[in-house]
């Protein structure tokens, strides 16, 4: 019996509200800079609550990450996973997200003479499908949807070219080498992998490379530099260039999600949570290049700088602006209409902004009494009144 033959089961610690475990995807977030800072772990000490990475336990395999699975688990990733979640699996509370223009690329062989998306008209363009069907797909749907964005973009369809399917294995999740605790950061799972060089998350380049395929989608910024240093691959299309912010959907915003009985039983968890991710947030924006040192651990930037170039105009602090909840929709829309969901659900009432709005009240109100405490005569919080500063 193969790895993907093997039944592939989600499986959790028991559940006890005295821990709560996070998980992210290695994009940029709040929560990536603070698995360096500690700020979040801080915050649930306070409540005399545990936080850790969900994969620090050993019963905790990889699939909670993508199932959420666990009651107490608050996830800071992509887009596609999450939807997929609350419209087929479980419900859950969207409570924030950072979204990045990363709309995506379209790859091909350096020398080969091809200059535009036109010049791809009959050509053979890549799309990759995974055998791992406890979890979503998530890369093909960014592929999908990107290709089919680019294509319109000029006046084609995906009648234009031929769609060459390359299913994958997609197992690595399932590997004794990964599967090793405890891991307290999730930093360590990039130790064990040489993960800006390894070909399993670029499961189409080698096709490209060999010439069984004339091209493939890749994002934009991230993955596109590390393709482009082997000299063996450039980008003749870039969604990331275009004015219309609708087409950067690409398994972004990064979103933050938790369970619905998170949310509703223990919401002071929620707002601890919410709480550092604020001030983590805040500490990046002001300090971009240590963000970005920090975050080119995990992501797949090329280096720090380029890192840094990728995030400098990027709002670190999380939120549930118009336009973050517009985009999550056309990347909802996008999977019920391909069939990548079964159900549809309204974002506006995924998102739960009560949290975020708490917590950011909480922030100032902390950052108030501490400015102001060696100005009062006893201090004073905001509640003080008949005070004026200066």
């Amino acid at each position: 019996m193969t790895a993907t033959d093997t039944p592939r089961v989600a499986t959790t610690v028991p559940l006890d509200w005295n821990e709560v475990w996070f998980t992210n995807c290695p994009m940029v977030s709040a929560n990536n800079v603070d698995q360096e800072l500690g700020w979040c772990r801080e915050e649930f000490k306070k409540l005399g609550v545990e936080y850790a990475y969900f994969r620090h336990a050993p019963e905790n395999n990889w699939y909670p990450h993508y199932v959420h699975n666990l009651d107490n688990l608050i996830r800071f990733g992509g887009l596609y996973p999450p939807i997929h979640v609350h419209a087929d699996i479980r419900r859950t509370v969207l409570l924030g997200a950072t979204w990045v223009h990363e709309g995506g690329c379209m790859a091909v062989r350096s020398r080969d003479p091809l200059f535009r998306i036109a010049d791809l008209r009959g050509k053979k363009i890549g799309i990759s499908k995974s055998l791992n069907t406890i979890k979503n797909d998530w890369w093909r749907i960014q592929e999908h949807m990107g290709i089919e964005t680019m294509l319109k973009i000029h006046d084609m369809t995906m009648d234009d070219i031929e769609l060459v399917e390359f299913p994958y294995p997609d197992d690595w999740y399932d590997k004794p080498a990964m599967l090793v605790p405890p891991m307290n950061n999730p930093s360590e799972l990039w130790m064990r992998r040489d993960h800006k060089h390894d070909l399993a998350f670029r499961p189409l380049e080698t096709a490209l490379r060999d010439g069984t395929v004339d091209a493939i989608y890749t994002q934009s910024k991230v993955f596109q530099h590390l393709q482009e240093a082997t000299g063996k691959v450039k980008m003749i299309e870039d969604l990331s260039r275009y004015p219309d912010w609708t087409i950067q959907v690409a398994n972004t915003p990064a979103v933050i999600t938790c369970t619905d009985v998170m949310a509703d039983e223990h919401p002071e968890l929620v707002l601890a949570y919410m709480k550092a991710m604020i001030k983590v947030g805040r500490w990046a924006n002001e300090h971009k290049r240590a963000a970005g040192a920090i975050l080119n651990r995990q992501t797949f930037y090329l280096d720090a700088e380029d890192t840094y170039q990728g995030i400098k105009d990027v709002d670190m602090v999380p939120s549930l602006s118009a336009m973050n909840m517009q985009t999550i929709g056309i990347g909802k829309d996008f999977m019920v209409s391909h069939g990548y969901i079964k159900n549809d659900f309204d974002v506006a009432d995924w998102a739960r902004p009560e949290f975020l709005e708490k917590a950011a009240e909480e922030v100032l109100k902390e950052e108030w009494e501490r400015r102001s405490w060696s100005k009062l005569p006893a201090g004073g919080g905001l509640d003080v009144e008949g005070v004026r500063l200066g």
